[in-house]
């Protein structure tokens, strides 16, 4: 199912100066509770360990911009986001860099939350994928590595918080 879910909603057209990946994450909590993570673009902080504070102005609607800060230890201090996609269907989510202080310029990212069935307990899949611009001075295999390595530590911690959650039981959704 990942490889046909990649095909159909992760197909990025990289440019000759950029690099493009997908990140795989089975969770095990049911979606509704991964999704509840995932789609607040307003709380990123809720689940990602590198943001200490995230603003939005006005409703939360496509064309939403967030500010963020970065916590110590990356090469950034900030970083400008808007909201490109909200589907509480298909559960996808897409966020474009539009500015910050950071190297990763024209980073696009679309993350989906499936649910699955294992063992017959409610389980979640998660993918997320990217397309960015290779800073200069660095490879694109660099390049890549630096960002599948924020999104596998991201998603390790929706993974921790949601299974918190889910043996918290219902109530925790809200």
């Amino acid at each position: 199912m990942e490889t046909q879910y990649i095909c159909r909603y992760h197909r990025h057209q990289p440019k000759e100066n950029q690099c493009s990946s997908s990140v795989v994450k089975h969770i095990k909590a049911p979606v509704d509770i991964v999704w509840s993570l995932v789609r607040r673009f307003d709380q990123p902080q809720k689940y990602k360990p590198f943001v200490s504070r995230c603003t939005v102005q006005g409703d939360l609607k496509i064309g939403s911009v967030r500010e963020v800060n970065v916590k110590t230890g990356l090469p950034a201090t900030t970083s400008t986001e808007m909201l490109e996609l909200l589907d509480d269907q298909e559960h996808i989510l897409g966020v474009k860099f539009v500015g910050g202080d950071h190297r990763l310029k024209n980073y696009s990212s679309i993350t989906t939350v499936h649910p699955e069935i294992i063992d017959g307990r409610p389980v979640t899949l998660v993918i997320e994928s990217f397309v960015v611009d290779v800073p200069e001075g660095n490879t694109q295999d660099e390049t890549c590595y630096f960002v599948n390595a924020l999104i596998n530590c991201n998603l390790k911690s929706l993974a921790d918080v949601s299974e918190r959650m889910a043996m918290q039981g219902p109530s925790s959704t809200r």
